[in-house]
């Protein structure tokens, strides 16, 4: 769904008990594009700058934008680095397809819409929790991880696991491995 804001604002803020649960699980130490209302510059935009070593990515769902931070966050992870994406469901896109598919670790769809803080189409700022702030679209969250992962894992039936394996569900979020299927 396209979202009409004639004055072109990307910023809308995970809310914060979301991004807490992602946080205690995987220890972020960087935000490439946290929700700022300042001018972007070369030496704040997060297309450009250094990035850490485990990062969450909110990018703004403009296209060109989404797409540049989604590469960047796979060209991060080929570093060696952890990048987790929290992004709109659009399965059917050529970003899902060519890019997230082939080079995400793991995929997960979130239960449920979001309500995210930001600026609305007529320039008004909008808190998550604000009556009438209808979530526009499904989320996923999309693990791009570099890092060495040494060893097997045990499964609580005693089943030996490997990375990718292992599908489990949390409160609100469910994990799918993506196994592309060639059409014939």
């Amino acid at each position: 769904m396209m979202f009409d804001n004639p004055n072109k604002h990307n910023n809308w803020e995970t809310p914060k008990d979301f991004y807490s649960v992602l946080d205690a699980e995987f220890n972020f130490d960087f935000d490439p594009c946290p929700i700022s209302f300042k001018e972007i510059t070369p030496g704040n935009d997060g297309l450009l700058i250094d990035w850490g070593e485990r990062n969450y990515i909110n990018p703004p769902y403009e296209r060109k934008l989404k797409d540049g931070f989604v590469k960047r966050a796979i060209n991060e992870s080929k570093k060696g680095k952890l990048c987790v994406c929290l992004l709109p469901v659009r399965t059917s896109s050529v970003l899902f397809q060519q890019y997230i598919t082939p080079n995400a670790k793991e995929i997960r769809f979130v239960k449920g819409r979001l309500c995210f803080s930001g600026v609305n189409n007529v320039g008004e700022r909008i808190d998550h929790k604000t009556q009438g702030n209808r979530p526009m679209h499904d989320s996923m969250i999309v693990v791009f991880d570099g890092r060495e992962v040494r060893g097997k894992f045990e499964g609580s039936m005693g089943e030996v696991l490997y990375p990718n394996q292992q599908l489990t569900g949390r409160e609100g979020i469910y994990t799918y491995r993506y196994i592309p299927i060639p059409c014939k």
